[in-house]
């Protein structure tokens, strides 16, 4: 069998399955980063093929037949055009015809595989812009126009009023130029009249922001008149904004209705906000019922917490009780816009979590929270104390009523400051006893609420002098919260009146540690260093508050009180200044700047300041005393009868005004008027011995039968008043030690302690400087007289510098300076 196997030969015959495993690297597309020929040819001109041969003539015997014993040679195809890939003329061909490949039949023709485009060339430059074509020119204008309105806002938001008014009105001409050109080159319908309602806006609102009312209602106007603005109806509620803002509350109305005509139900919160100005103006004019029904439809179609407050402000003007409660009990039911805290409290410990929510506990949405929350709370408690007096027979009752409603709704957190306000009004009616009842409830309260009302317990045992309830309560309140610096401040207080002034000092410092805000522990530190005599860390806790509270008369009287003690008179007298800008009436600082003045030694300037007080507080003796003093020693005598007459009114038991007033008669000439004031003296201080002296002096001289008499009494009393001198010193010598004499009568005493300086009865400085006249008594035969006489207007010796009494009383600081407010409020 196997004679008939021929095998076949391996050389001489073609093979017919040969050329499948051939590799031909052109296919090899994943390496073609790397071929550098290829990459070459991508980059320049090598991409450039030379040109195929042409076509081949189709024929029948074309192509030879494969064999098995045939050379190897390639196949053509059908149509005489060489086969995909093979090799002609030393060009090779494109696989197929793909036109992103970048082959053509251009290329059979000699043309140059060029798939970038590379021959072609650079692209043609663009057509150049004609800017003189009309429209152009109407596109810059317009692009003009817009970027003034952009300005024009973004000055108006920086608050230059002035330049965005500037812009505006300039967007206004050039959008009106823009109008004509437009209308010459296309036809009316192409205007923009996006473009020109906005100019016109803008234009309206930047009128109104610079209250010029009548050019923005003008210009609002043109913008509601013209029927190709759609929506421009709403703008009437600017025009009612403006009208009310003028107070033309009529036309407002007016505005505000034809507004609400004009916007569709289905923008209900525009409707709802309309309404409420509505209301708001009719309160302005005084017309509460119709307020009370626009409110009322507010509450019932979608309640907010300023319709509720207005709706009760409104019932309570007319006096209706029940509208009241019910209107008290829609606005506690008004649902809380702010979360109650869930949101931020970490469910797990998952760190990412808590990232977050450290991130968000302060971010601008919780700050806009936490307003909202404290102006609904400010809403609630304001309305409460508004109608609580008045629901009900007694604002008790009224404030048990309202605490009952708060506990039943979402705000139960107020009911304990309700109480608290309870308290403060037990207060204002001096009602101390139920204030203090009141205020014990909530010692079994938590800690917050506890300590709020230990403090105010702790304030008001302060103010009437009970010191160890004061103290005990402080600690309580301290206890409760050791941050709450109104509770350290009353404990500092306390502490302060005890003496304790470095102890003080330190729970002072507390309260600013946990509140730098705190001004009453700031003021009473600077205080506490005063009376430690640390004068430079007074003024700068005094110079620090003033930084703070800028027109306190009490903080500018303390630092010119400082500079005083510093011995800084001008700084001092600077700083009263500002004071009396401040309280222009203020007697006290008034006769203070004017003693400041004196001892300077500039009268004219001391006398404006002391007759300014005097005007305004014509009751101090300190002031009449120094006025009268400045008017005899300019020699207007009869001027200085006035101030002595107001002072013995004043004070009638003191008979040295009364003997200044004759002698003031005296030494203006007027005798006769002096001799009687003398007489009217002694009728009403029969002891006094200055009295009889000038009497008996005036007789004599004028030569009057009544003389001997008064000489009489004279002996009698200087006689009397030796007697009671021996028994005095006898007293003294007898006991071993000075022993204080007895007191004579009111008038002997007054008469003799006249000219003897004594600290009560004493006259002004200005008094004792004074030089003597020369009187016609002078030359008077009585040796006797003369020899004891003193005249109270002589010299004698000076008085210490004085001042008015200081307008915060430092020895009485408890009630005036250290009181702390009450926390509710």
């Amino acid at each position: 069998m196997m004679e008939n196997v021929h095998l076949a030969p391996e050389t001489d015959e073609d093979d017919l399955y040969s050329g499948y495993n051939d590799y031909n690297p052109t296919y090899d597309t994943e390496e073609l980063e790397n071929d550098t020929a290829f990459q070459q040819a991508v980059k320049t001109s090598h991409s450039r093929r030379p040109p195929v041969t042409a076509k081949i003539p189709s024929t029948a015997v074309a192509r030879p037949v494969a064999t098995g014993c045939g050379s190897k040679t390639s196949l053509a195809s059908s149509m005489g055009r060489p086969m995909t890939g093979a090799i002609q003329d030393g060009v090779t061909r494109p696989m197929t015809a793909v036109r992103a490949a970048g082959f053509t039949k251009a290329a059979l023709r000699g043309s140059a595989f060029d798939p970038l485009g590379q021959s072609r060339g650079p692209a043609p430059p663009l057509e150049a812009r004609n800017e003189d074509s009309p429209e152009e020119k109407i596109r810059q204008l317009e692009k003009k126009v817009n970027e003034l309105v952009e300005e024009s806002c973004i000055a108006n938001s920086c608050g230059d009023l002035k330049l965005a008014l500037e812009k505006a009105k300039d967007a206004g001409r050039k959008e009106r130029v823009l109008v004509r050109q437009r209308e010459q080159v296309t036809s009316p319908e192409n205007i923009n009249l996006d473009l020109t309602y906005s100019v016109l806006f803008n234009l309206a609102s930047q009128y109104s922001a610079n209250e010029m009312y009548p050019e923005a209602l003008n210009t609002y106007q043109v913008i509601v008149k013209n029927k190709m603005f759609s929506n421009a109806g709403r703008l009437k509620v600017n025009m009612g904004n403006i009208y009310l803002k003028q107070r033309n509350y009529s036309k407002a109305i007016k505005f505000y209705r034809m507004a609400l005509d004009q916007i569709p139900s289905v923008h209900k919160e525009m409707r709802i906000k309309i309404m409420q100005n509505i209301g708001v103006t009719f309160i302005k004019t005084g017309q509460y019922s119709d307020a009370i029904n626009s409110f009322e439809h507010i509450m019932s179609v979608a309640a907010n917490l300023k319709a509720g407050f207005n709706l009760i402000l409104s019932c309570f003007a007319v006096g209706d009780r029940e509208k009241m409660k019910k209107a008290f009990q829609q606005l506690v039911a008004v649902p809380s816009e702010a979360d109650e805290g869930g949101r931020y409290t970490s469910p797990n410990d998952d760190p990412h979590t808590n990232l977050v929510i450290e991130a968000i506990k302060n971010d601008y949405l919780r700050q806009m929270e936490r307003e909202r929350k404290a102006m609904a709370e400010k809403y609630i408690m304001t309305a409460a104390k508004l109608i609580a007096p008045v629901i009900e027979t007694s604002f008790a009752v009224g404030y048990d009523w309202c605490v009952e409603v708060v506990k039943a709704s979402q705000y139960v957190e107020l009911a304990n400051d309700l109480e608290i306000n309870k308290a403060v009004m037990y207060l204002r009616q001096k009602d101390f006893n139920q204030a203090v009842e009141t205020l014990k409830m909530f010692e079994k309260k938590d800690s917050s609420v506890k300590s709020a009302a230990a403090t105010n317990l702790s304030f008001l045992y302060y103010l009437e002098n009970e010191f160890s309830q004061a103290s005990s309560y402080a600690d309580l309140a301290v206890n409760s919260d050791r941050y709450n610096p109104s509770a350290l401040t009353n404990k500092g207080n306390t502490v302060f009146a005890s003496g304790d002034y470095e102890k003080a000092a330190e729970f002072y410092k507390e309260a600013l540690r946990n509140d730098s805000s705190c001004t009453e522990a700031l003021y009473n530190i600077g205080l506490t260093y005063k009376k430690l005599n640390r004068l430079d860390e007074a003024l700068d806790c005094f110079l620090k508050l003033h930084a703070i509270l800028r027109n306190s008369a009490q903080v500018l009287y303390q630092i010119a009180n400082i500079y005083e003690l510093m011995e800084d008179p001008n700084q001092a007298m600077e700083w009263l200044m500002q004071l009396i800008s401040v309280v222009p009436t203020d007697s006290r600082a008034l006769s203070k700047l004017g003693g400041l003045y004196d001892s300077e030694g500039d009268k004219s300037q001391a006398f404006q300041y002391y007759y300014e007080s005097y005007r305004y507080f014509p009751s101090n003796i300190e002031v009449i005393e120094w006025l009268g003093a400045y008017y005899i020693d300019t020699q207007f005598c009869e001027k200085a009868i006035q101030y002595f007459e107001r002072a013995s009114l004043i004070q009638p038991t003191q008979v040295k005004w009364q003997l200044m007033v004759a002698s003031c008669f005296r030494r203006s000439g007027n005798y006769q008027k002096a001799l009687d004031t003398y007489k009217d003296i002694h009728r009403k201080f029969p002891e006094n011995v200055e009295c009889l002296r000038f009497l008996v002096r005036l007789c004599t001289d004028i030569g009057l039968k009544e003389v001997q008499e008064y000489a009489t009494k004279l002996k009698r009393l200087e006689k009397m008043k030796e007697i009671r001198e021996q028994r005095t010193k006898s007293g003294r010598d007898g006991s071993g030690g000075p022993r204080g004499r007895r007191d004579g009568s009111a008038g002997s005493d007054s008469g003799q302690n006249c000219g003897a300086g004594s600290r009560g009865e004493r006259l002004s400085a200005q008094l004792r400087a004074l030089p003597r006249t020369e009187e016609p008594y002078d030359s008077s035969s009585n040796k006797e007289l003369d020899a004891s006489y003193v005249d109270p207007l002589g010299p004698q010796i000076e008085r210490p510098r004085t001042a008015a009494k200081k307008r915060v009383d430092e020895d009485d600081f408890a009630d005036e300076e250290l009181g702390d407010d009450l926390l509710p409020e």
